[in-house]
């Protein structure tokens, strides 16, 4: 019950700041009231229920579930099945996110208007798909590389560098249309399921490996799963245009 009232309290704190300051435009600079305050009212008391809630079940759930199923790999020995997790995990919470969704059915619409791709609703829903397929894929592939680091210990940072090189060199390449999708497109896998997944998993891992440092060597999941997106995604771009 503690944790619950002091996860309210988080959730009241870190929602306040954007309440004040769309009240204070509202209010001081546009000079005119709130409407519909009871509904606006209601909308945010469930809100902070909502993110209550969902902080309180990322603790008692998602995380110790990631950090779990990373030390049961990592006992279990097998490179292969870690991988495989890996992979998977990055695939299938990335294939359905709603955001991303959302971005590739834009993006189907605009590859209509760019003379890309053909008009009709089967041309708009292959290209989509398409483009959902390949953020998922390299999502998991970028989950994939980040857990394989971990296990050899490599500088994330350098691999970082290296990829931005490469979105750098691809940006050259890719078609002019593809672009600005590709380097949004590496926003919107980073959904509310995948991050605690991906960040518990990180941790766990290197807490579950001998010489690994959890807070140095379990971190950097998440910037993997931004960044190999846009490669993958202007790729499409170069194969499909």
């Amino acid at each position: 019950m503690y944790r619950l009232v002091l996860t309210i309290g988080g959730s009241i704190r870190d929602l306040a700041p954007v309440i004040l300051v769309i009240g204070f435009f509202q209010i001081v600079i546009l000079g005119k009231p709130i409407p519909n305050l009871a509904d606006i009212g209601i909308g945010i008391l469930l809100v902070l229920i909502g993110l209550t809630l969902f902080v309180r079940g990322l603790e008692i759930g998602l995380f110790p579930l990631g950090e779990t199923l990373a030390y049961s790999f990592a006992k279990k020995g097998s490179l292969l099945w870690l991988l495989a997790f890996a992979f998977a995990l990055g695939f299938g919470t990335t294939v359905a996110e709603p955001a991303l969704i959302a971005v590739a059915g834009e993006a189907a619409d605009a590859a209509v208007v760019a003379g890309m791709i053909a008009e009709g609703d089967a041309a708009r829903s292959e290209y989509a798909l398409g483009l959902r397929m390949t953020v998922a894929v390299s999502v998991g592939f970028a989950i994939v590389v980040g857990v394989y680091r971990i296990i050899r210990g490599w500088p994330v940072q350098y691999l970082i560098l290296g990829g931005y090189a490469g979105v750098v060199v691809m940006t050259f390449f890719a078609p002019e249309e593809i672009i600005g999708i590709a380097y949004d497109s590496g926003g919107v896998t980073t959904s509310t399921i995948t991050v605690p997944m991906v960040t518990a998993l990180g941790v766990g891992l290197a807490s579950s490996i001998q010489g690994r440092n959890p807070f140095s060597d379990g971190f950097g999941l998440i910037a993997f799963a931004s960044l190999t997106p846009m490669i993958f995604v202007m790729g499409y771009g170069m194969i499909v245009g």
